[in-house]
């Protein structure tokens, strides 16, 4: 039943009733920027802080007033303590900056709600490409499984040949079982792996149908010709979120200062004596008096956090600039190692031709062989863990540059 799932999940490219091929990555990350739930929640984030945005810039609610005096009072008491309604309008007064400085931080919140939602579509891309890369490197992985396995059954075959013409023990055919046996255990794992891999693709592109496989490669996409090793010239998206974080935190600081201004209220209305149907207007002025409160523990808590955003930022930005180091020179590295592993597959397999042609003559023994053709998978899978490792140093610069991982 394993070799039967290995085999599914190995032939579901090739064969069309099978296959729900993954789509390229440039499709899948266009797809998956619009429709993976994470970004979603970042861009709902975004949206929340547009609303509270335009909401700063509302002007206070008038109050409505109406008070009935003298009720008690019989109506022949005399016009000095006759009845008397009264209804006023009462307009609050933003002085101080009060209201700009609400605007402000308002805006502020946008600001780093829009740095978050960038750092984090960036984030997603560098998880992305490294995800559709691993789920690639791990269908490289089932497929050199498979052709692993085809050569040991290809040697059992000339061990029996061999050892029906006399030509070797009867041991040989029992070692190369063996060898059989691990191969078959090994494409088992890679296949399970394979499975694992295009799930969590799958899972985090918001896909609602699992790809089976994935049928355009990244793991072949060019390196750049040269990487520079110094900073950029725009701040990264870790540092930009930072600095937009601090100055929302400075804007709230002067929120609280404007706090203890006291609040200050315009009041118009009408007066109605009943007594002779008279009216008179009402006009008033009220203000709050900093008395008892003068808001000084939340100017400072504000301040306090702003000390602490600019401790954060001066931390960001110490980190960016060694994770940008630390990702160019691991392009260089990457590829060198891919140079390498490409001349050792290469090696490898030329040595494996000749060991089958010596092997097929009676010249070398059947160890020998399984020694070279076990080189010959290592080597292959060098070759595809240094492909993946390329594309994940590639996937870290462009975080730390501030771009979208492989995009157009």
């Amino acid at each position: 039943m394993r070799r039967a799932v290995a085999a599914a999940l190995l032939a579901s490219c090739t064969s069309p009733a099978l296959a729900d091929p993954a789509p390229s990555y440039a499709q899948l990350l266009r797809q998956a920027l619009a429709n993976a739930p994470a970004i979603a929640e970042q861009a709902a984030n975004v949206r929340a802080a547009q609303a509270e945005a335009r909401q700063s810039r509302a002007m206070p609610n008038p109050m409505v007033e109406a008070v009935a005096e003298n009720l008690a009072i019989p109506q022949t008491a005399g016009s000095g303590a006759e009845r008397q309604t009264t209804f006023t309008i009462t307009q609050p007064l933003e002085i101080g900056g009060k209201r700009s400085a609400r605007i402000a931080a308002g805006e502020g919140n946008l600001t780093t709600a829009q740095a978050r939602d960038r750092q984090a579509r960036i984030a997603f891309a560098a998880d992305l490409a490294i995800a559709y890369a691993t789920a690639e490197a791990m269908q490289d992985r089932q497929k050199l499984a498979a052709d692993d396995l085809g050569r040991a059954r290809e040697d059992l075959r000339a061990a029996r040949a061999l050892v029906t013409a006399g030509k070797e023990a009867d041991l040989r055919i029992t070692q190369a079982n063996a060898s059989v046996a691990a191969a078959i255990a090994a494409e088992e794992a890679a296949a399970a792996d394979t499975f694992e891999a295009l799930e969590r693709l799958s899972a985090m592109a918001g896909a609602a149908t699992p790809y089976t496989c994935i049928d355009r490669s990244l793991l072949a996409v060019a390196a750049p010709k040269r990487v520079a090793v110094g900073p950029t010239l725009d701040d990264p998206p870790a540092v930009a979120t930072a600095v937009a974080e601090r100055n929302a935190l400075a804007a709230q600081v002067r929120i609280e200062q404007k706090r203890s201004i006291p609040d200050i209220g315009l009041s118009a209305g009408l007066r109605r004596f009943q007594g002779n149907g008279d009216s008179a207007l009402v006009v008033g002025v009220s203000a709050t008096i900093p008395l008892f409160d003068r808001n000084r523990g939340n100017i400072a808590a504000a301040r306090e956090r702003a000390n602490a955003a600019d401790a954060r930022l001066a931390a960001a930005r110490l980190e960016a600039g060694a994770a940008r180091r630390v990702a160019a020179a691991r392009v260089a590295a990457a590829t060198g190692r891919l140079d390498a592993a490409n001349q050792g597959e290469a090696a490898a397999e030329e040595a494996y031709r000749l060991g089958r042609i010596g092997y097929d003559a009676g010249k070398i023994p059947l160890l020998e062989l399984l020694t070279i053709r076990r080189a010959l998978t290592e080597a292959r899978a060098l070759t595809i863990d240094a492909r993946l490792g390329r594309v994940r140093a590639l996937a870290a610069l462009a975080q730390a540059d501030g771009q979208i991982a492989f995009g157009d």
